[in-house]
């Protein structure tokens, strides 16, 4: 199986649509056996999905995400474990071990409907990692 998380400087990182990297992580028999970090090579929103599917991850651990990518995933048969922070390889651990603290209804809220391109996640909008 396989388990992929958004991820930057280690970290889990907050913006799934906007992510430029994932650590994928291989798990045998409820261990990680191996990971390694992914570019996206440019991809973001609804094309990672199908990036991520056609690494075969069936698990996403991430920080905040949209609706359209929620529903990509969901499509994809992808797993989604939204609105994870912190140390990405602890995260995953806590995930193995059912103790994972993530919040299921966490949405990148203020990204629904605007098509104007501007984003900024880092600028005191609650919505994207709900916190």
């Amino acid at each position: 199986m396989k388990i992929a998380v958004t991820y930057e400087n280690g970290q889990v990182f907050q913006h799934f649509g906007h992510s430029e990297h994932f650590k994928v992580y291989e798990v045998e028999n409820g261990s990680v056996v191996s990971s390694k970090v992914v570019d996206t090579n440019g991809n973001g929103h609804g094309a990672l999905a199908g990036f991520l599917q056609e690494l075969g991850v069936a698990q996403l651990i991430c920080g905040g995400i949209g609706g359209g990518a929620r529903d990509a995933l969901a499509q994809a048969g992808i797993t989604l474990y939204p609105g994870a922070s912190g140390d990405a390889d602890a995260q995953v651990a806590a995930l193995l071990a059912g103790t994972l603290q993530y919040n299921p209804d966490t949405k990148c809220s203020h990204h629904e409907g605007h098509e104007s391109g501007e984003h900024h996640c880092h600028e005191g909008h609650n919505g994207c990692s709900g916190h």
